[in-house]
């Protein structure tokens, strides 16, 4: 009668009949989580990051931004080493995924990922407070990210560093940093928002292919050539040192249309898009 009534719980509360509890356990664990507990489980990391002292979120900030130059670096190294074919690209763009996946699985703040997470709690929350400290976050970690992608390519421009045709493709790389269309740019990184953001959203489910979902995601982004503002940020800084470009095509032709294509990528196609889906749920969950 015991093993009947469990039985007949398993069936009420959604278990399979056919499986004892530790192979139901064994299921869940392998199921993919429902949008709302994705949504809950980013919300919950952006809280975090609100909470963070304004040192924590600059140091972690500078941080993202030094290890994504190597991303310009790496890249530049693959394309040295591969001869001039169509297909040089195709395989050297792999080298771009470098800086994500080292910001990704150090758990560095980096920008793009903060127009998901640090957004979440707002959208949710809807108080003042909560946008102000978004806002905080977004200033300081968008302003170190930045910083530290131009000490990267301070370091990386010095001479004698690397061979001649490393230094030929950091400059071929750099040069393509900041095109001549500030509005194809922006469009550029609006796609390139919106992957990263969207990555943000797939990782909770990812498990153990958190670094394949990386890969994938960010290899896209420089296949197409798009346009992301902490990345892209080292090569355009390397081709203001290098003379390929000015101050004011760094700020006026990449910073300011990368800058605001990201953000409606991030926020329009993922934040809003993914949060409305789930609000229903929340508003029920509430009431």
């Amino acid at each position: 009668m015991q093993e009947r009534a469990g039985e007949e719980h398993d069936m009420d509360s959604g278990g399979s009949p056919h499986l004892d509890r530790e192979e139901q356990e064994m299921a869940a664990r392998h199921a993919t989580p429902r949008a709302l507990v994705i949504h809950e489980i980013i919300r919950e990391e952006g809280e975090g990051e609100l909470e963070r002292t304004n040192m924590a979120l600059a140091l972690s900030g500078l941080a993202a931004g030094l290890s994504m130059g190597f991303s310009f670096l790496t890249e530049a190294l693959l394309q040295a080493g591969l001869p001039a074919a169509v297909w040089q690209h195709t395989l050297a763009s792999f080298g771009y995924s470098v800086g994500f996946i080292l910001v990704v699985l150090a758990r560095q703040q980096l920008f793009t990922e903060s127009t998901l997470t640090a957004i979440l709690p707002v959208v949710t929350r809807r108080n003042l407070k909560t946008l102000l400290d978004a806002g905080r976050l977004w200033v300081i970690v968008l302003c170190t990210n930045i910083a530290g992608t131009w000490i990267f390519a301070t370091m990386v421009h010095q001479p004698g560093i690397f061979a001649p045709d490393v230094n030929n493709a950091l400059l071929n790389i750099a040069s393509q940093a900041i095109p001549p269309n500030p509005v194809a740019t922006c469009v550029r990184a609006f796609f390139a928002g919106w992957l990263i953001a969207l990555m943000v959203w797939i990782l909770p489910s990812a498990a153990a292919s958190r670094l394949f979902t990386v890969l994938i995601v960010t290899y896209v982004v420089a296949l197409a050539h798009l346009s992301h503002i902490v990345a892209g940020s080292a090569e355009a800084a390397y081709a203001v040192l290098a003379g390929a470009a000015s101050l004011g095509q760094y700020f006026g032709g990449f910073l300011l249309p990368t800058l605001v294509g990201n953000i409606i990528g991030g926020l329009v196609m993922v934040t809003v898009l993914n949060h409305g889906s789930v609000a229903p749920e929340i508003h029920d969950k509430k009431n």
